[in-house]
């Protein structure tokens, strides 16, 4: 996962460049890193088992809530078609690691 994470952003930041974009704050950037620092001080009061059971549970409504955002406002608003391929591109991945995390959900259930 870690692997496809770092192809992902590697694509983006090649894409935006060559674009001439400059990423800027916005509302959504911003609470998405409140709820990060939110996410990491939950996580680090917990114990082991209930660090790893929160982290996946973190983790399946985290990509669900990605590849919900990708589907239905990013592709769908996406008005350059080098952009709209990156997002296209991706949308498998997300949804493989989505799978991968559910897998290690249901372990947490038995």
């Amino acid at each position: 996962m870690a692997t496809d994470h770092q192809s992902v952003i590697g694509q983006a930041v090649t894409l935006v460049t060559k674009l001439g974009v400059t990423p800027k704050d916005n509302a959504v950037s911003k609470k998405l890193l409140s709820d990060a620092e939110n996410t990491k001080k939950a996580l680090s009061s917990k114990s082991a088992d209930a660090f790893d059971k929160a982290y996946i549970d973190n983790e399946v409504a985290y990509h669900k809530a990605v590849i919900g955002a990708v589907e239905n406002v990013l592709i769908p608003d996406a008005s350059n078609a080098e952009l709209k391929d990156l997002l296209q591109k991706v949308l498998p991945v997300l949804k493989t690691h989505l799978e991968h995390a559910e897998m290690v959900q249901k372990m947490f259930t038995k």
